[in-house]
């Protein structure tokens, strides 16, 4: 690849990635559950070494700034967040 093109390509994939945050700008709330679900994936896909970690919307969720975590062939996890949407912690729930 040129190197005058990887710059270019660095500055439109970091564009991408604002794209998220963009979308919900004016709504605080949107912006923190945006966080916190990113947030947790990234903490428990961490702590396990395995990608491809989602968000479970099948169980419901009654707590606020609680989320579970699903990773593929392994047991889920339960991931709790600040007001800003950063994981604090996170624990591992057997299936069973």
């Amino acid at each position: 690849m040129p190197r005058l093109l990887r710059p270019a390509l660095f500055l439109s994939l970091l564009a991408l990635v604002a794209c998220d945050e963009v979308a919900v700008a004016n709504d605080p709330v949107a912006r923190a559950e945006l966080r916190a679900t990113k947030s947790c994936i990234a903490a428990v896909e961490k702590e396990t070494g395995v990608s491809g970690a989602a968000i479970n919307t099948t169980i419901p969720i009654i707590e606020i700034n609680q989320y579970i975590v699903n990773v593929p062939n392994a047991p889920y996890w339960t991931c709790f967040t600040n007001d800003e949407g950063q994981a604090q912690t996170i624990v591992e729930n057997r299936r069973g």
